[in-house]
This record gives structure tokens, sequence and C-alpha cells, in this order.
């Protein structure tokens, strides 16, 4: 597989371009994107979906230009997929004929299952785990709606029903019960999915989801694994529905989604109503990173190896060049959790999040050694985007951060992120664990040569190398009840 991959993503609304580059052999990140407002279905629903010619026209320039940028980055491959404009359009091969002839680029027009299972897949791949959902993505055209299961991909659908569908045939003219019924008809073509959890794709969710979270303020600034209710999303769309356009301003609605949020709202309003789902999961991934991990894991059955992390790999891959020391530290802090959790009250479950803070440990040096520990905390907290929950994502962020005499607890920000943080001692438990390991490994040797023997509140640590330990210990602050012992 090329380095450096383009993926052009032609919508009937909007037209998005994104250029992938690979660290290692499944690890990547994205270095540009792009995104037109070229409006390729507009006034073709009233015209038999014929495109019309100035569609065709700001389309064509808009793929000249995502082509520029592309081949400014190096992209070797370039994969261009379109979705339901051209797949309903009777005059579609004069358009892509012409994309052929002006700009020697292929068009793959992809059925409307197709597109329902490159969103699913990418869902599949890149949020957290979830043992059931429904993804849903609502395109300018149609909906695609997948079903996932433990990670897989079990069915697909796609119906006409899309924000500019629904505008120029419904909204145009102020027939919004006819839209109501429209779109309610269609859902019927649907099964049961017997599903709690709703993930939401595509772009009216996402500015829904994205004005939803500055209404709230939420501490994250992460669209990508945001959760919330359906009785709260659907208070907002009701909102949306009311507004002027003044109001939708200050409902922090973009004024380019101005003529499509409303139709967009009221499909995505009766979609939850017919799932009858109450959790909401937004996806910051679509069509063009489906297009992208069924190109890079197409010989590995379109899923990551278990227990992988491409945002993790990621960032060891770009900043940790200068020792084995993190993941020296992963080896030492899941032994020391696997020893001392009982006794400090730790859910098993979090030995997840304190392995990957502790191979993430000493990433920020690669930008600074100096206070790199505010370094790591932002590296990992704007680049740990995939397969993990909010709270994972602030939970290993913060571990990163220490500070000599103080714990945990005491570091947090004010005004930040502490909601989404387990209780004070469980973090404090946990910092201290990941510190540990680290000043245990301060002479840099292998975490085998250190021996851990716990019994009744005490910490018995024995090695040849730990001269240095001894000095750095009494900097961090131990657990009540709990005391250690450095042993030649």
């Amino acid at each position: 597989m090329a380095k450096c991959t383009a993926v052009i993503d032609i919508g009937s609304n909007s037209m998005r371009l994104a250029v992938f580059q690979k660290t290692s052999r499944f690890a990547f990140h994205i270095l540009h994107e792009a995104k037109s407002s070229v409006r390729l279905s507009e006034n073709a629903y009233k015209n038999g979906g014929h495109l019309q010619n100035e569609a065709m026209d700001r389309t064509a320039n808009s793929i000249g230009e995502f082509l520029s940028i592309a081949r400014s980055f190096g992209a070797r491959k370039i994969l261009c997929v379109a979705t339901s404009a051209l797949r309903d359009a009777p005059n579609a091969s004069l358009f892509l004929s012409r994309i052929q002839r002006e700009h020697n680029l292929a068009i793959k027009v992809i059925s409307g299952e197709k597109e329902a299972y490159y969103g699913g897949m990418a869902c599949a791949n890149l949020l957290p785990m979830i043992q059931e959902a429904v993804s849903v993505d609502v395109g300018g055209g149609s909906s695609e709606f997948t079903l996932l299961r433990n990670g897989k991909v079990e069915q697909l659908f796609s119906l006409n029903i899309g924000t500019v569908r629904i505008k120029e045939l419904f909204f145009d003219t102020d027939n919004i019960t006819g839209a109501i019924a429209y779109i309610d008809e269609a859902l019927k073509q649907l099964p049961p999915f017997h599903t709690d959890t709703l993930i939401g794709i595509g772009g009216t969710f996402r500015a829904l989801t994205r004005a939803l979270m500055k209404k709230e303020d939420y501490p994250l600034k992460k669209l990508h694994a945001y959760t919330t209710q359906s009785d709260s999303f659907l208070r907002f769309t009701d909102q949306i529905q009311d507004a002027t356009p003044k109001k939708l301003r200050s409902l922090f609605i973009k004024p380019d989604r101005f003529d499509t949020i409303k139709p967009g709202s009221l499909i995505l309003e009766r979609i939850i109503r017919h799932l009858e789902v109450n959790t909401l999961l937004c996806s910051g991934v679509g069509v063009r990173e489906g297009v992208f991990l069924s190109d890079l894991l197409r010989n590995a059955g379109d899923r990551f190896p278990a227990n992988y992390n491409p945002s993790v790999r990621y960032l060891l891959d770009t900043y940790a060049h200068h020792s084995d020391h993190a993941l020296q530290c992963a080896h030492l802090s899941k032994r020391l959790f696997e020893s001392l959790s009982p006794f400090l009250s730790i859910d098993p479950a979090y030995k997840y999040e304190l392995v990957i803070a502790a191979k993430l440990l000493s990433i920020g040096i690669g930008i600074r050694y100096y206070a790199y520990q505010r370094h790591s905390h932002y590296l990992a907290m704007s680049a740990l985007d995939y397969a993990l929950s909010h709270q994972q994502i602030a939970l290993i962020s913060h571990l990163l951060l220490f500070k000599k005499g103080s714990s945990s607890s005491d570091l947090l920000p004010k005004n930040s992120y502490a909601s989404l943080l387990p209780d004070e001692s469980t973090l404090d438990a946990l910092g201290f664990i990941l510190w540990l390991s680290h000043i245990l490994l301060a002479s840099r040797v292998n975490a085998s040569e250190i021996e851990i023997i716990f019994e009744e509140g005490h910490l018995m640590i024995s090695g040849d190398h730990l001269y240095l330990a001894r000095e750095q210990i009494k900097n961090i602050v131990l657990p009540k009840r709990l005391s250690i012992t450095l042993k030649d």
C-alpha cells in the first residue's frame, strides 16, 4: 500500500478529501482534510434526478483542486467514490466521462449497501467496542444503516431519505407534514434492530453534535466518540426546527448549514424515534475512513488485530524513538497493578488505560525533555482519537502529568475534564503505580530484573540497580496504609 493515500468522497451535498499517511503497518494519521459544499444534487430531485450543469461545474472544479492538494503531499494512490447523487442520476455517465477526460480520475460509484458498509466498518474499527449498535449516516440524498455486533458488520440498508432530497421535495414548499410522512414510510423498510445504541455518521449529525457540545460546555474538544442521550438530542432538534436564522447562530449552527440543518434534524428525529434508541454516539469517521481502511486492512479481513490501537501506535511511531523505557514501564505497571489493585480497591478494568499511559509515558521527550510530562499529556489528549472513549482518553492523558510531591488528583486543571475521570482515590492509585514504575526503572534496566513481593500492605521491591530509585522514591505520594522497602 502507498505510504500516503488520498480519499475523495463525492456526496450529494458535500465533497470531502482526506490525505492519510501510514507510520507503520497499520498505524496512520490524517495529514490534511478539505471540504467543498459542491451541492452536486442541487435541483436534481426537482428534475427527475438529472444533475444540473452548474452543480457539475462546481464539482469538477473542486475535484481539480482536491487532486492538486493530494499531489502536493506526494499521494501515490487516490481513491475516489461517489454516492447517492451519481448513482441516482440518469446523466451520471456524462459527468463521469468529463472527470475522466479533464482530470484522468476514475470515480467509483458505490451502491447504498457498499456506502453503508464503509461507514459501519470504519465505526467498528475506530470507535470504542460496542456489543451492539446501528450506525446511521444521513447524507444529502440517502441514509445508510449498518447493524454492528461485537465489532462486525452484520446487516446493511440504504433508504432514499437525505437532507437535500427532503429539502427540495418538501421543505422548499413548506410541506413539513409531507416530509414526515415520506420519511416514516421509508423507515418501514427497516427490520427491528433491537439495539439501544445509535452511532451517528455524516455532516448533519456531526453539526448537531458539535453545536450541542458547545451549548453544554462539554470539557473535551473531541467530536469522535462523544456520547449523549436521545432525550437531550431530541430536545435540541426541536429547538432547531423552530429556530430562525438568528436563533440558529445562537445554537452554534454554522451559516453554510442553515438550509439543510432543518430537514437533516427532522430525518434524525424520525429515525431515533423509529428505532427507539436511548444512547447516541457520534462518529467522526465515515465513508472516507472506510474506503481507506478497506485498502489498509484488505489482507486482514477489514479488521485491526486484537488489542491493536492505531492512535497509540501512531504516537509511538512518531515520538518514541529514544529508548524502550516506556515499554518496560508498561510491563512493570501491569505487574504492580495485578499485585496492588485489590489492596488499593481499583477496578481491574483500569489496567488497560494504565498500560497505555505507561507506553506513552515518554512521548513528550520527542518534543522537549524539560517538562516532557506536559508535552506527553498534550500529545495524548490531542492525538488519541480512535477506539477509546472520552473517559479513557481523559484518564490516559491525565496520568501522564507528574509533579514531585503531588498526587494525581492535585494536578487537575481547573474547569477541565475532571468530570470524565474516576474518583480521586482511583486516580491517585493509578498515578502512583505509573510513577512508581517509572522511578524503579530510573537506571533504564529491564523490568524483568525487578522482583515484586506484596504482603499485608507492604511492598518489597528488589533488584540490582535501585540506587537512583531509592533517591527518587521520596518524591512520590504513597497511598494510605501502604509501605515500600527497596532492597538491592
